[in-house]
């Protein structure tokens, strides 16, 4: 019983910023669950790369598309695309960061920051959640952050951008899980990948962030493959409006 909870089998999952990082590992882990994977990245590849290879030894079939983030007519259409395909899992994973002290931080980096991890999330989850809402069944998973409950440091936009995903999640499950559709977030502890590679090079902040995990280390992008799975299958049927920190145990600190 227990596996079945959790089997994905039939089920065609959309991923954004599946290309590396977080992304690849949460495609990968719900390709070998048993969902086929609609991967999306700004820099996809012609044959999808490293995502493509992981998902189709897993079994499953895929489809790469390329689709800058930061361009919203981009976004529109491929919400429009993606409604008629049945899309069972919606994965809103793509997103960026930039790095500047408030009092110095240019307003085109915040307005880049805000339109990729924010408004092309809500404007693809509008499209193909509307579709679920009509078909009455679906599982959307946003990726948050640390900084949805905290502020960080010189990342004022990525911040203001995290904390909106935390509280998009909840109003869209608000209006949502009454038509069978449930909304989560996933909030990433200190993950080791490119987009905290700035913080890994340093050797103060690398130090005091490590002796804050009680895990001891780093996460890994594989280390959020179970909670997507989770958020994605029927073993969550009855959990919406939450934003699962994933985090070595850094919040409880």
């Amino acid at each position: 019983m227990s596996g079945q909870l959790f089997d994905l089998t039939g089920t065609t999952a959309v991923v954004t910023g599946a290309r590396r990082g977080i992304g690849l590992a949460m495609a990968e882990a719900l390709a070998v669950a048993g969902a086929d994977i609609i991967g999306v990245s700004a820099s996809m590849e012609p044959d999808g790369g490293e995502v493509a290879r992981r998902v189709t030894a897993a079994g499953r079939r895929f489809t790469g598309l390329r689709v800058d983030f930061a361009d919203r007519e981009a976004v529109t259409e491929l919400g429009a695309r993606l409604a008629g395909e049945g899309v069972d899992i919606l994965v809103n994973n793509a997103g960026t960061i930039e790095r500047a002290p408030a009092a110095t931080h240019p307003l085109t980096l915040w307005d880049h920051v805000i339109a990729v991890n924010l408004t092309s999330q809500f404007a693809l989850t509008q499209a193909v959640g509307g579709s679920m809402l009509e078909r009455g069944r679906g599982k959307i998973i946003f990726t948050a952050s640390l900084l949805s409950f905290q502020g960080g440091v010189n990342v004022p936009g990525y911040t203001a951008s995290k904390s909106a995903i935390a509280g998009l999640t909840k109003a869209l499950a608000n209006e949502w899980m009454p038509h069978g559709v449930n909304v989560n977030a996933i909030a990433p502890g200190y993950i080791a990948t490119d987009n905290t590679q700035a913080l890994q090079d340093d050797p103060v902040r690398a130090r005091a962030i490590l002796d804050r995990i009680p895990a001891g280390r780093w996460g890994a992008a594989d280390d959020l493959g179970g909670a997507a799975v989770f958020l994605a299958s029927r073993a969550a049927d009855y959990v919406s409006g939450v934003v699962l920190p994933v985090d070595g145990g850094w919040l409880g600190r």
